[in-house]
C-alpha cells in the first residue's frame, strides 16, 4: 500500500482553526447584540421610571374648563387640585383628608407608588446582570447574570402593567362621565390631562424595556466550559486526529 501516506497535522489543523475562528466570530457578534439590547432596555427602563414619577406627581390627570368662567380651568391630580388662570396664575390645594378621598384616587395612588417601587427594584436587579458590568465572576456566574437580567425585565414589565392600570381606569371613568346622557350639557365634564398620556408612555416603555432585556438573554453566548472539560475535549480531539491519520 505504497500509495497511502500519513496525513500531516498541518493538513488537519487549518480546518480546525478555521472552524474555531468562525465560532469566535459568531460569539463576538452575539456579545455585541446582547450588550446593545441590554443597554437599550436599561435606558428605556430609566426613562419609563422617570415618566411614571412625573405621572404620579403631576396634577394634570383630569382637566375641566367651564363656559361660565372661561378664564379659569381646573386640574385634578392624585395629591392635589389646582385652579389655573389664563393670565398665568396657578393655585393648588392638597386634599384635606385621606379618608375623604374617593376609592378611585386611593387605588391610583397605591398602584402608582407600587409601580415606582417595582420599577426601581427591576433596574437595581438588572444592572448587575449586564454583560458590561464585571460582576458574578467564577463558575456559574454567566447563568446568574442571565437570571438577574430576566428577573429585571420581568419586574420592569410588571411595573409597566401596574402603571397602565390606574391611568387607563381614570381615562375610562372620564369617558363614561363625559358621554353620560343623564348629565345635562351645561354641566362641565372632566377631560384627559397631560399626566394620563405621560402614564401611558411610561407603561409601554416599561413593557418594551422588559421585553428587550428578556430577549437579550437569547443572544447571550454560551458560558465557557471549565478547564477540565476543555482539556478533555482537546485530548479527545487529538485522539480522533491520530486515528484519522492512522486510517489514511
Amino acid at each position: 500500500m505504497s500509495g497511502l501516506r500519513e496525513a500531516s497535522p498541518s493538513e488537519v489543523l487549518p480546518e480546525k482553526r478555521s472552524s474555531r475562528g468562525s465560532v469566535e466570530g459568531d460569539a463576538g457578534n452575539m456579545d455585541a447584540c446582547t450588550c446593545a439590547l441590554e443597554l437599550l432596555g436599561l435606558l428605556l427602563s430609566v426613562g419609563a421610571w422617570l415618566c411614571a414619577l412625573a405621572t404620579t406627581l403631576l396634577p394634570q390627570w383630569l382637566t375641566m374648563s367651564t363656559t361660565l368662567l372661561p378664564v379659569e380651568s381646573y386640574e385634578l391630580g392624585l395629591w392635589e387640585t389646582c385652579v389655573v388662570q389664563d393670565v398665568g396664575g396657578m393655585e393648588c390645594r392638597a386634599y384635606d383628608s385621606l379618608l375623604g378621598l374617593s376609592s378611585d384616587l386611593k387605588l391610583a395612588r397605591v398602584l402608582m407608588c407600587t409601580s415606582l417601587a417595582v420599577g426601581v427594584l427591576g433596574i437595581l436587579v438588572a444592572v448587575p446582570g449586564l454583560q458590561l458590568v464585571h460582576s458574578c465572576k467564577g463558575h456559574g456566574g454567566h447563568r446568574r447574570k442571565r437570571t438577574l437580567t430576566i428577573a429585571g425585565g420581568l419586574l420592569g414589565m410588571v411595573s409597566g402593567v401596574l402603571c397602565l392600570i390606574p391611568v387607563s381606569y381614570m381615562a375610562h371613568l372620564a369617558v363614561v362621565h363625559f358621554f353620560d346622557d343623564k348629565v345635562p350639557d351645561v354641566v362641565p365634564r372632566w377631560e384627559f390631562g397631560d399626566a394620563l398620556f405621560c402614564g401611558w408612555a411610561a407603561g409601554f416603555l416599561h413593557v418594551v424595556a422588559g421585553l428587550l432585556m428578556a430577549t437579550s438573554c437569547l443572544c447571550t453566548q454560551v458560558e465557557p466550559q471549565p478547564a477540565l472539560q476543555r482539556r478533555y475535549r482537546v485530548i479527545s480531539t487529538d485522539v480522533n486526529l491520530k486515528k484519522r491519520s492512522e486510517y489514511v
